[in-house]
């Protein structure tokens, strides 16, 4: 299984490719740059794979949630790429792959939170699978921060940029401290190809049209009278 993924909903940029010898990955830190980085990125980790683009098997994508402009961007490349290889496109929550992130020993749940400004995050809550993956449970959701419901659990690892901006809203959900806490942490395109690489072989990819970004909220800025009540 040749698969090539793709990750650019908050303000990492990056891409994958994973092949029976491993993954190899390009990341960066670069807000509004995604566009420009993208496709070398694409370019890069084929060659150093030792793969050409006709030996994908599969195109593997982060769906959102995330900014609008970056899952925008991630969609449109893998339905592209998608289409002119004829390969199935396997969508990611990036909300999964942030949970990646945690170290899977020592706790039952991981909260992914990504910072949604204006006041929000988007959270999901999941737990380790004995595959070393992911699964979630519970919905996921965006909202504000203190509005965060968690499933039971009794130990919690917390990541993303959603802790960095409101830890102290956060914390108040959780039944205890954090096991592990790092808000420095994005979805990773290397987390998207493990957790879509199963779904890849299973032979569950979708076709290129149906693979569908997830925004879970439909406006991108509040208006004046909205900021001035905050």
């Amino acid at each position: 299984m040749n698969l090539l993924a793709i990750e650019t909903a908050t303000e990492a940029c990056s891409a994958a490719v994973l092949t029976a010898a491993g993954i190899v990955e390009r990341f960066e830190i670069a807000p509004r740059r995604h566009a420009e980085l993208l496709l070398p990125m694409c370019e890069a980790v084929l060659a150093e794979a030792g793969i050409t683009r006709r030996q994908l098997d599969a195109i593997a994508v982060g769906r959102g949630p995330g900014a609008f402009t970056g899952v925008r961007l991630a969609i449109s490349a893998a339905q592209g790429v998608a289409l002119a290889l004829d390969l199935p496109v396997v969508p990611v929550s990036s909300l999964a792959a942030l949970a990646l992130e945690a170290p899977a020993a020592g706790q039952d749940a991981t909260l992914a939170v990504i910072d949604a400004r204006m006041g929000e995050v988007y959270a999901g809550c999941f737990r380790p699978t004995a595959d070393g993956l992911v699964e979630a449970f519970g919905e996921e959701t965006v909202g504000p921060a203190a509005a965060v419901v968690l499933p039971a659990a009794a130990g919690w690892a917390v990541v993303g940029t959603g802790w960095l901006a409101w830890p102290d809203a956060l914390r108040a959900h959780l039944p205890g401290e954090p096991l592990f806490a790092a808000g420095e942490r994005f979805p990773r395109a290397s987390s998207i190809a493990r957790l879509a690489a199963p779904i890849a072989k299973a032979g569950r990819g979708v076709a290129p049209e149906l693979a569908l970004p997830v925004y879970l909220r439909d406006k991108v800025a509040l208006t004046l009278d909205e900021q001035g009540r905050r």
